[in-house]
């Protein structure tokens, strides 16, 4: 139902481009009506979100003789869910533990040191933003984000803020781990594909990681952390606090994936659909948000370096599955990002061929 228009707040349009944390330290009680969707876009409360088990991948017997078994379960995965979780990985849990710990004190600086990186222009390497592209969203999301490149390191890392004096410590450590962790994953997912020859996927490609805070909201059934969406890169590998929130849309509804410590999210993106010529799914996701508690994650974002294209694997390709996406690249997305308003899958459905 919809709140009658004169309980909208409505504020000068500097206060948005703060950020919601700002809004947030400002003392805000109701959801202004920049963050407010339209109602058929609104989280439906009035539904219970069931919790969906993903596949679980542990890493340690994918390194022994179960390694068969193991393959089939992750081919399964990237069909069905397009999402999984891995366990047993090799990273450290101190390694984790201080990466959400610095991500956390970072937004709790005083927004006088966060704003020194605050920018509308997406290309960046290192930028705090909020919503999803703010220079063009109708509506805003319930999202601060921080945004660092993170590959090849020595040409980011004097970039990256300076405070808390520990960060650049916690975010090169976490970044060289997990960036050796998705080369791993990206190898298994290749042998469950049946092409292990097809280097580009491994090459040196392009990693960003996006520190995510979503703020306790007054009223959360009135927006979202960020709308639905596919990730465009390879694979995402997604960290998460204890806090649940991300819903990922399985078999025509929304399902919450319950975190589970010490673990990571793994989904395919749609660089890697378009790889493997549809065969593995980018699959739409969301993040509700909560009135009760703030919710961080990070996001490490991979995809072939920001000059190649990415195409369908030739060995994917023959009479009876033609091609099905044409060549595409970083670059080309973030044109199509900078002059739309993000939706769903839509570039991905623009890179589709269609037969007559």
């Amino acid at each position: 139902m919809s709140l009658p228009a004169e309980t909208y707040v409505q504020l000068p349009k500097q206060m948005y481009q703060k950020g919601v944390k700002h809004l947030c330290e400002s003392g805000v009680t109701q959801v202004p009506h920049k963050y407010i969707l339209p109602t058929q876009d609104r989280p439906n409360r009035l539904v219970v979100n069931d919790c969906i088990d993903l596949p679980v991948i542990d890493f340690a017997r994918l390194q022994g003789m179960d390694r068969p078994r193991v393959l089939r379960v992750l081919s399964k995965a990237c069909q069905e869910f397009g999402f999984f979780q891995v366990i047993n990985h090799g990273i450290a849990y101190d390694v984790i533990r201080k990466m959400i710990d610095v991500g956390k004190r970072f937004f709790e600086l005083p927004f006088e040191e966060r704003q020194r990186y605050m920018s509308n222009n997406m290309y960046q390497p290192v930028r705090y933003g909020t919503s999803f592209n703010q220079n063009n969203d109708g509506v805003f999301c319930w999202r601060d984000f921080l945004k660092l490149s993170c590959h090849p390191m020595q040409d980011f890392v004097s970039l990256w803020p300076s405070s808390p004096v520990d960060l650049r410590e916690a975010v090169g450590e976490y970044s060289t781990k997990t960036r050796h962790l998705y080369e791993r994953v990206m190898t298994a997912i290749l042998e469950s594909l049946g092409v292990t020859d097809e280097n580009v996927l491994l090459e040196d490609g392009n990693q960003l990681m996006m520190v995510n805070c979503y703020p306790a909201c007054p009223q959360p059934e009135l927006t979202l952390g960020l709308p639905p969406h596919s990730d465009y890169g390879l694979l995402t590998l997604l960290l998460q606090d204890q806090v649940e929130g991300l819903q990922i849309q399985h078999n025509g509804r929304w399902v919450t994936v319950k975190p589970i410590p010490n673990s990571f999210v793994v989904n395919i993106g749609d660089q890697f659909e378009i790889f493997s010529n549809g065969r593995y799914k980018s699959v739409v996701h969301r993040v509700a948000v909560n009135s009760m508690r703030s919710r961080l994650s990070v996001a490490s974002l991979h995809s072939v370096h920001v000059n190649k294209n990415v195409k369908p694997s030739p060995k994917l390709i023959d009479e009876s599955n033609p091609r099905r996406y044409q060549d595409t690249n970083y670059a080309d997305f973030l044109a199509y990002l900078s002059s739309s308003e993000f939706k769903c899958k839509r570039f991905l459905e623009s890179r589709k061929i269609h037969y007559m």
